[in-house]
């Protein structure tokens, strides 16, 4: 049980160092952002995150609700 301990904090450890050799390696020290509305080939290709996809529906939705209620009168 202690062996298995002392091993699993030994990898994270070693985990830890190496992002730390590569933050202090890299030219600005910080990581890429892997959120999709931060990278460009998927703006390219129409592709949003959940919740920007979400807003633009709501939006329709209302849009369409406004317009059959207009008609409606």
């Amino acid at each position: 049980m202690l062996e298995t301990l002392i091993l699993s904090v030994l990898i994270i450890a070693i985990g830890m160092a190496l992002l730390c050799i590569n933050l202090l390696l890299k030219k600005n020290g910080k990581f890429k952002s892997f959120h999709i509305h931060d990278s460009e080939d998927m703006r390219k290709r129409g592709i949003h995150c959940v919740v920007d996809q979400d807003r633009e529906m709501r939006q329709q939705s209302e849009k369409t609700k406004k317009s059959i209620n207009n008609k409606s009168k």
